[in-house]
């Protein structure tokens, strides 16, 4: 019983969060410049400099002068890292979610 009431806590925490509207990001992210800028000023994830030019050039190559999709979806991806990076409550919840699962796995060793 007090396993559920948990657990519907919990979720209905994550629901709150969901519910609450995203921070904008500081940098418009328009272009691939404006991801290169951001990149090379620290924003993002460690190591995401050097990824970004790999995947990109790999998006490149498998892409037709029609179909640029594969280009599209890594720009969205990094600018989503980046936004992700400058979210001020994004440590936090990390935090969050490796306490919650520490938690879990104490309750229950064979999880």
């Amino acid at each position: 019983m007090e396993r559920e009431e948990r657990k519907n806590k919990e979720q209905k925490m994550v629901s709150a969060q969901r519910a609450e509207a995203p921070i904008p990001a500081s940098l418009p992210l328009r272009t691939i410049g404006d991801i290169r800028a951001a990149l090379r000023s620290g924003l993002g994830f460690p190591g995401d400099q050097e990824t970004f030019e790999a995947d990109l050039q790999q998006a490149l190559e498998a892409s037709s002068d029609a179909d640029l999709h594969a280009v599209a979806s890594v720009i969205v991806d990094y600018r989503g890292r980046i936004r992700l990076y400058q979210d001020p409550d994004f440590d936090i919840a990390i935090q969050e979610g490796q306490e919650l699962t520490a938690q879990l796995k104490q309750e229950d060793p064979n999880a």
